[in-house]
C-alpha cells in the first residue's frame, strides 16, 4: 500500500473529475490517491479529468501525539545511564518512586 499524495474530487454538476494535491481536510465526494492511481485515472465517456501539472509532493511524516509521547518516553530512558540516581534524590525519596518496565512514577515536590 502506497501513501496518498493527491486527492481525487467529484463535480458531478460539471461531470468532471479533479485530481490535485493532498487535501488538507476531508470534504464530500473526495478521495485520497496514492500516485499510481492519480495518474492513472480514467473517466466515464462525456466526463473530463483535470489534473495538477507536474509532480506530486512526497507525503509528509505523520506521528499522532500518542507516538510522539511514546518516542519522548523512549528518548528520555536512554539518556539515562542505568543505576542513575541524582545527587539530591535522598534514599527516603528513592523508597516513594515507583519503577515499571522504563516509565518511572515520581512524587510531586513538597
Amino acid at each position: 500500500m502506497q501513501p496518498a499524495v493527491a486527492t481525487l474530487t467529484y463535480i458531478y454538476s460539471d461531470s468532471t473529475a479533479v485530481v490535485g494535491p493532498l487535501a488538507a481536510f476531508a470534504e464530500p465526494h473526495s478521495y485520497d490517491l496514492c500516485e499510481e492511481h492519480a495518474v492513472r485515472l480514467t473517466v466515464p465517456r462525456g466526463w473530463e479529468v483535470v489534473r495538477h501539472a507536474g509532480e506530486f509532493p512526497s507525503p509528509l511524516p505523520h506521528a499522532d501525539d500518542l507516538e510522539a509521547l511514546a518516542d519522548a518516553v523512549r528518548e528520555a530512558a536512554r539518556v539515562e545511564p542505568r543505576g542513575f540516581q541524582p545527587a539530591s534524590q535522598t534514599p527516603a525519596a528513592a523508597s516513594a518512586v515507583g519503577r515499571r518496565g522504563h516509565l518511572r512514577v515520581v512524587p510531586p515536590s513538597v
